[in-house]
């Protein structure tokens, strides 16, 4: 997102250009056209991939929501490399420019929401009182409820910063935009310590485990992806804490340095989850609402009504042969009761 900071101010507006450096620059046809369509290209691909898991899975009885929060984020992503293209085009239209940055802070918090939950999961499966503990699942709401907030209200400030000319209400959005991203940058990198200590801490039960595959995957699946968001957010954060005039950009301003941190940074978080099928690894059954669900040693309620019924269905099934049998041998019954009396009629018919 583009600093707030108080400079010379262009001639023409609202809305303003900033006047202060942003990561990526202007965008200008040569390179960003390219670039923003090859990276598109990969999203329109991710965006494919996850949609397409998630149907196969739900025509199997599969629920599993984070694919679609992994097909919505490129998606969010394929609007944002569109709307650069544009800006390549219109560079002078500022309302595009809104549309761009907005939609780069935005994508992202999905990604920070799918590793909060993971790392919600392991947790309990770790330590699974703890984990179900009402206090803790709270926190974790409260976090994924706070990342909903601070997108309002960086996307309040960005459109704001856009529209005034007063120094101090810049002062005010750019203290708002550090606030918030620099409170991303730390949920980011909050998966990292909880679930170091959670492998750590001593455990008075197995580990609850849950999904496909070892749990030492899912571990380093979620350690790894974590380690990778927060250099994106800590490198979007730095940026912002240093900003320099339009005329005078830093390297990290550069455009190599605003797709790699950025968008080349998602597609590995994006496509690494799909590649290690993390929609088995991280399944959990319906319905799980405290310890023993993800195991099986105690089953939800919903769990076990599925359960009861599939035991019904399997002994009507196994029923319906020997029904099958019955009928079968009542029909055998009555074909030699008729052919006795056809054979009785036609005895008869030749004795007189």
């Amino acid at each position: 997102m583009p600093s707030s900071n108080p400079g010379q101010a262009p001639s023409s507006g609202p809305p303003y250009l900033p006047t202060t450096a942003s990561p990526g620059g202007l965008p200008t046809p040569i390179p960003d056209d390219a670039v923003s369509g090859v990276l598109l290209l990969f999203f329109v691909c991710g965006a494919a991939f996850h949609m397409t898991t998630f149907q196969i899975n739900r025509r199997r009885g599969h629920k599993f929501i984070f694919s679609v929060l992994l097909f919505g984020f490129c998606m969010a992503r394929i609007a944002a490399l569109t709307m650069r293209i544009v800006w390549a085009s219109y560079p002078t239209n500022v309302n595009v420019a809104i549309a761009a940055n907005i939609f780069v802070a935005a994508g992202v918090l999905l990604l920070f929401i799918v590793n909060l939950l993971f790392t919600q999961r392991m947790v309990r499966a770790y330590h699974p009182n703890f984990g179900w503990n009402r206090t803790i699942t709270m926190a974790f709401r409260f976090l994924i409820g706070s990342v909903i907030a601070l997108l309002i209200m960086v996307i309040v400030a960005t459109v704001h910063s856009f529209f005034t000319l007063d120094p101090d209400a810049r002062q005010k959005d750019r203290s708002v935009q550090l606030f918030a991203g620099t409170y991303l940058a730390v949920l980011a990198f909050l998966p990292i310590p909880i679930l170091t200590i959670a492998s750590l801490y001593p455990r008075s039960h197995p580990i609850e485990k849950f999904g496909y595959g070892s749990f030492r995957t899912k571990m380093y699946l979620v350690l790894g992806t974590a380690t990778i968001l927060t250099l994106g957010a800590g490198f979007r954060i730095g940026v912002n804490f240093d900003p320099r005039p339009i005329n005078q950009p830093a390297w990290y301003h550069s455009k190599p340095a605003y797709y790699c941190f950025n968008y080349v940074i998602e597609l590995i978080v994006v496509y690494s989850y799909g590649l290690a099928g993390f929609d088995r690894r991280f399944h959990i059954p319906d319905g799980a609402s405290g310890p023993g669900h993800y195991s099986g040693a105690n089953k939800s309620p919903s769990s076990t009504a599925r359960d009861e019924e599939d035991v019904v269905t399997d002994l009507e099934t196994l029923k319906a042969p020997d029904n099958q049998r019955d009928r079968s041998a009542t029909l055998r019954s009555v074909d030699k009761d008729v052919t006795g009396e056809h054979q009785g009629v036609h005895d008869g018919s030749e004795k007189h």
